[in-house]
């Protein structure tokens, strides 16, 4: 006679203490590589700053009203979210999942893989929208004028990064190889990033492009910035805002499922 294991019931309630546990093991871990990441994260940016501002700044003085380095700026502050997010959610996801094993141990103390998806997404949101704003601290030594719409960038790329930092643990389930990372790089990550406005105006383009780049969360991000620093302009930055929250739910959900048929199923 055969007896059939009955699955145990999934959990439906959603609890901070995991949550809390999980940022203090994320707190740890970070304690022992802040300085490297710190470099990386706001280093990398200011080059692309430095670099595209200074170096096509100085064929090209001016985009509309703006000068080319605060366009390249506020445009950077994108990137940024971008690379500080995407990036450990897809690695550090897939490490810890398959070679560490970190995750089934979490999975073995009270917490449901829905608090522990939620809980590395918030940290890894909460880092990028600080490395995010280096930018624009170097943009402001180059002579951009502070607004007080610059304390809503933290906001935006908090938004920006959660969803992108769902997006690459989502990604970290379906590849079949830490190397196939590739594909997602030169497939996603950098159409996105060429496709955002962020060095150059996606209007003068062809309408297809435009019409992509309203997709690309990313361009969602790079118009609330610009928005943010030279002038807000509340239906239009309405709609970016809903664009990213409704980028973030639904990578939760597919990040969620992914997860949970990876460590559970």
């Amino acid at each position: 006679m055969t007896v059939r294991a009955e699955r145990a019931p999934r959990l439906r309630r959603f609890e901070m203490a995991p949550v809390k546990g999980v940022w203090r093991h994320e707190l740890a871990l970070y304690k022992r590589y802040w300085r490297s990441q710190s470099f990386a994260s706001i280093a990398e940016p200011t080059f692309f700053l430095l670099a595209f501002g200074y170096g096509f700044g100085s064929m090209v003085a001016a985009i509309g009203n703006y000068r080319y380095l605060d366009f390249v700026a506020t445009g950077v502050v994108g990137t940024a979210a971008l690379f500080t997010s995407i990036f450990p959610g897809m690695f550090n996801s897939y490490i810890r999942r398959v070679f560490q094993h970190t995750y089934s141990g979490m999975l073995s103390a009270p917490v449901d893989v829905h608090e522990l998806v939620t809980a590395e997404a918030l940290w890894i949101a909460a880092k990028s929208a600080v490395y995010s704003c280096s930018p624009l601290l170097v943009a402001l030594c180059f002579g951009l004028d502070p607004s007080f719409g610059m304390l809503l960038v933290p906001v935006i790329a908090f938004f920006t990064a959660l969803g992108f930092g769902l997006f690459g643990m989502w990604a970290s389930t379906v590849v079949p190889s830490i190397n196939s990372f590739d594909y997602v790089i030169t497939g996603v990550v950098t159409p996105l990033f060429l496709i955002a406005g962020t060095f150059f105006p996606i209007g003068e383009l062809p309408g297809w492009v435009d019409f992509a780049a309203h997709l690309n969360p990313l361009y969602h991000c790079v118009e609330l910035v610009r928005h943010a620093v030279f002038g807000l302009r509340p239906p239009a930055d309405l709609g970016h805002l809903g664009a990213l929250v409704l980028f973030a739910a639904l990578t939760w959900i597919i990040a969620v499922r992914g997860m949970r048929r990876r460590l559970i199923d």
